[in-house]
């Protein structure tokens, strides 16, 4: 007969807006075992699973930690409740919390404030204000319940659930009869309990005692300080919204580039640090989606996703929201695990703001191949491959603008975009591959501009630290042929040095901010190197803080508008690294608006 040997939850602590879906471990009829499900619709030798979520409700309501949310907490921040911050934000377990938290919680009383327009009414943020419409997740607060609209639990209706039990101060409601559930904002502060027992598929009578596990109490989904798009003119308004809450200016486009850290990556042992209901992949990605939405960029760039995870969530999510999504997976000469789990380029538009016109997929390997048999020696063959494969590779797609061009000298013309998303992963003791894979895409964006004269955005993780020989390679169009990287050169595929050099007018879109003018744009510039003209960082972990990722433009066709604000150290909880309970990845997302600037008449 069928039985259930084992039920455990992956965390066991639940969170707002992200799914609980139970391990099972199963013993068949034939005392084989599987993990498969056994739901209604097809029984197993007659039987088949049920399954109820409880949530238990105490007489005396409990109040979660904003910093530490497995712990109750203790009191409570009166500025944050007249500053009207969501009140979820305003708890601290202990005297010493919310001493030890007090630098990051004083910026969410300046946001709160400057957040306050001349007429006292709050002034909604363009970037970062996370909602339930259409992502399915909740922006919860401990004050009241969100919508669960789009929360599916099964058949039972949410709330009010049936009262199963009361004994101890305590009343059980059924919540959901699915093996999986999405706790809501009115399960904060409560613990869920999960059952699961062997029915008979004729009688639907239950056969012997049922599994059961209970869970921590359910915390808020922790929620980063807002990023607000900042103007280059400095001016402070951010202006009007179109009636998707993006920004509405004719011309202009928004680029996101982000490297949302694979889940095949995010292992405990390298980032211990992080909590691991927070390094969890189900918490991460609505976490991570959350924040994309969010930003509502006309052109996503995502790095480190997934193939499963792109076919399976992020393509089917942001389709929802409008995008049109194309991927390419890294290749697998290197990589020997399962297919499924290799990570690739994804990038994303929107349809009402792009149509695709064209395609190019760049695999390092077969470059690789090409380079070996024409430039290396036989007898170094192997050895060349050995060094030069690394699986990476380049996704570039050419989009057609739908939106007018004001200021254009041809508005007939089509206006043509050319985008590079790319991710650079190669290990920092082979610096002459990592030249080579760069002044290979360059190579190959050079080819394109010349045969169309198309505007070019080149985004990604690049694994360069700003005044690295790729990163003098894209900002400056060279290398400095006494450049120390390029004494590493076993293979001499660098050399001559003179080659390495591109036509094409590459500038980094955040370099305005280490020029800017004007107190949005003085705050930004504390965030940038200024002999680099580059952020800080972009990559923060306990081992590494520096910057990793760029959006780099051709400076001839196109113009930057406004920028993301940078992080620092009052936007990360003090002493903690990334990836964190408030951000999913070890690297922050960039983000420029562009315009398309008239091209001189030839």
């Amino acid at each position: 007969m069928l039985s259930v040997l084992r039920v455990h939850l992956p965390s066991d602590i639940p969170i707002v807006g992200c799914e609980l879906t139970p391990y099972l471990l199963l013993r068949r009829p034939d005392k084989t075992v599987t993990t498969d499900d056994v739901p209604e619709s097809s029984p197993l030798d007659g039987h088949f699973l049920r399954y109820k979520w409880y949530r238990i409700q105490s007489d005396k309501k409990v109040a979660v930690c904003s910093v530490h949310p497995s712990e109750q907490a203790t009191l409570q921040c009166l500025g944050c409740l007249k500053a009207k911050i969501p009140v979820a934000k305003s708890y601290h377990c202990s005297p010493k919390c919310f001493s030890d938290a007090w630098q990051h919680h004083r910026v969410l009383h300046d946001h709160a404030a400057s957040a306050v327009n001349e007429n006292g009414n709050e002034e909604e943020e363009i970037f970062g204000r996370f909602n339930s419409t259409g992502s399915g997740v909740i922006n919860s607060s401990l004050s009241g319940s969100a919508s669960s609209a789009s929360l599916t639990n099964g058949s039972t209706p949410l709330y009010p659930g049936a009262v199963t039990q009361r004994s101890g101060g305590e009343t059980w409601f059924e919540v959901g009869r699915s093996k999986t559930y999405t706790p809501s904002a009115d399960d904060i502060g409560h613990v869920l309990k999960f059952e699961c027992v062997v029915v008979v598929a004729e009688t639907k009578l239950p056969v012997g005692h049922p599994n059961t596990i209970l869970t921590s109490r359910v915390i808020p989904a922790p929620s980063p300080i807002p990023r607000r798009l900042i103007p280059l003119s400095g001016t402070d308004m951010m202006g009007p919204l179109d009636s998707d809450g993006r920004i509405s200016s004719s011309g202009t486009f928004t680029v996101l580039s982000y490297n949302i850290l694979s889940d095949s990556y995010a292992s405990s042992e390298l980032y211990s640090y992080c909590p691991s209901w927070a390094l969890s992949w189900p918490y991460r990605r609505q976490n991570l989606l959350r924040e994309i939405v969010g930003y509502r960029a006309d052109i996503v760039c995502l790095q480190e996703v997934q193939n499963d995870h792109f076919e399976d969530f992020f393509a089917p999510e942001l389709d929802k929201h409008g995008y049109q999504a194309l991927y390419k997976r890294k290749t697998n000469e290197v990589y020997g695990g399962n297919i499924q789990t290799i990570d690739g380029c994804a990038t994303f538009f929107r349809r009402d703001r792009f149509s695709h016109v064209k395609k190019y997929e760049v695999e390092f390997n077969k470059a690789a191949q090409s380079l070996t048999e024409v430039a290396v020696q036989t007898t170094q063959k192997k050895a060349a491959l050995n060094r030069l494969v690394k699986d990476n590779v380049a996704l570039i797609v050419v989009l057609e603008a739908k939106f007018s061009n004001q200021g254009a000298d041809n508005p007939g013309k089509r206006q043509l975009l050319c985008v590079a998303n790319t991710h650079v992963n190669v290990p920092p003791e082979l610096k002459d591959v990592k030249i080579w894979q760069v002044h290979t895409l360059l190579k190959g964006l050079e080819k394109i501009a010349a045969s169309a004269d198309i505007p070019m955005l080149v985004c990604g993780d690049f694994n360069s630290v700003p005044g690295s020989a790729p990163h003098s390679l894209l900002a400056m169009g060279k290398v400095d042929p006494l450049h120390p990287e390029l004494l590493v050169d076993p293979l001499a595929i660098l050399r001559p040095h003179s080659k390495l050099t591109h036509q094409l007018p590459l500038v980094s879109a955040y370099s305005p901010f280490a020029r800017g003018a004007g107190l949005g744009l003085e705050h930004q510039r504390r965030k940038m190197d200024m002999t680099t003209n580059e952020p800080l960082f972009t990559n923060c972990t306990r081992d590494f803080i520096g910057t990793l990722d760029y959006i780099f433009y051709t400076a001839d066709s196109l113009t930057v508008e406004s920028l993301l604000e940078l992080l620092d150290e009052d936007s990360l909880r003090k002493d903690t690294a990334l990836p964190s309970p408030e951000w999913s990845s070890d690297h922050i997302a960039l983000l420029a608006e562009f315009r398309f600037q008239p091209r001189p008449r030839r």
